[in-house]
């Protein structure tokens, strides 16, 4: 079962275990910049706000009815971090962008796959902040419009077709889960603060700037994993100038960005945990260019804003955190 709560999806499996709930949710932050250097974690600024799909039937393209889900608003070559939060409870996660898997670059595939591992692990993965291209490194989710052929999707399919994100869960299993010694698998415990033509509605995620993170290797037996339920979702990105004209509401405001973030002597974040073993790149997502990348080959500027900052100011993280240990900003 899926819901949506205060801009979170919360997708629970009471059949399963009355503890199987997993919250997850969006985040705003800032655009690292695209410059090859490898940065620290930026902040959250708050979740995204979601809303059904189906309240807004007569404003959305018909695909996005037939296939469901939620809605979110970003601005072009705007950022986003995913939070999986608030559980002790594991569970085995696919998510895609465009339907590309994240993790592996590979197309959509129903169920789970160990060799290579195509999921993440919730709680001990507290984040994703982008595509994994290599071992503990990622690049940035950006927004661009769906259809310039910036984003992954397109890249490695040719096509502009879904954009946006899809998530599907599956928990562990009862018995693996009344296993555990409840001490070695505590969640990250922080809050967040609470038309025209297809191209320019709908948004995809790119490649962007590379950041310091761990995918981790699943440290569980794979057949733990209750591949006997799962739940999907849809997750349509519109561009925030439509935003209004669907729902009626405002969009968020414009983020901002590294350089003003680091001048402002704003902490950055890193994760202590050097033992963790980490997955390697997904060999498709290596050869994908970076929205800088393929703006100079096209001759364009997609990026504004883009100079390189010196992340001087880095919080270390730690697991099993406390809630004023929040990987926000504070203004």
């Amino acid at each position: 079962m899926i819901e949506l709560q205060n801009d979170t999806l919360v997708f629970s499996f009471p059949e399963v275990h009355k503890d199987a709930v997993l919250r997850i949710a969006f985040q705003r932050t800032f655009r690292i910049p695209d410059d090859g250097k490898n940065y620290p974690l930026p902040p959250g600024f708050g979740n995204f706000p979601l809303r059904h799909v189906d309240d807004f039937a007569e404003r959305i393209p018909q695909g996005w009815l037939e296939r469901g889900g939620v809605m979110f608003p970003m601005y072009q070559s705007e950022a986003l971090w995913i939070m999986f939060a608030h559980s002790d409870y594991p569970f085995a996660l696919k998510v895609a962008a465009g339907k590309v898997n994240a993790v592996t670059g590979k197309g959509w595939e129903d169920g789970l796959n160990r060799r290579p591992q195509d999921y993440l692990v919730a709680p001990q993965q507290p984040w994703l902040d982008g595509f994994c291209v290599e071992k503990g490194v990622i690049r940035q989710f950006v927004a661009m419009p769906l259809g310039a052929g910036y984003s992954a999707e397109e890249q490695l399919t040719g096509a502009a077709e879904y954009g946006g994100l899809q998530i599907v869960a599956y928990p562990l299993k009862r018995e693996a889960y009344e296993r555990l010694p409840k001490a070695d698998y505590r969640a990250y415990d922080y809050l967040a603060e609470p038309m025209p033509a297809k191209a320019r509605f709908s948004m995809g995620l790119a490649p962007g700037g590379r950041m310091k993170q761990k995918i981790y290797d699943d440290e569980f037996k794979f057949e733990d994993w209750d591949q006997r339920y799962s739940s999907r979702c849809f997750i349509h990105t519109v561009n925030s100038l439509v935003w209004r004209s669907i729902t009626g509401e405002s969009p968020p405001t414009v983020p901002l960005t590294a350089k003003e973030y680091d001048q402002a002597g704003l902490p950055w974040f890193d994760l202590y945990d050097d033992d963790a073993g980490a997955l390697e790149g997904g060999e498709a997502l290596k050869g994908v260019k970076s929205v800088k990348e393929l703006g100079e080959e096209k001759g364009d500027v997609p990026l504004p804003e883009n100079e390189s900052v010196e992340a001087a100011n880095v919080k270390m993280l730690r697991h099993g955190l406390k809630k004023d240990q929040v990987r926000e900003g504070k203004f």
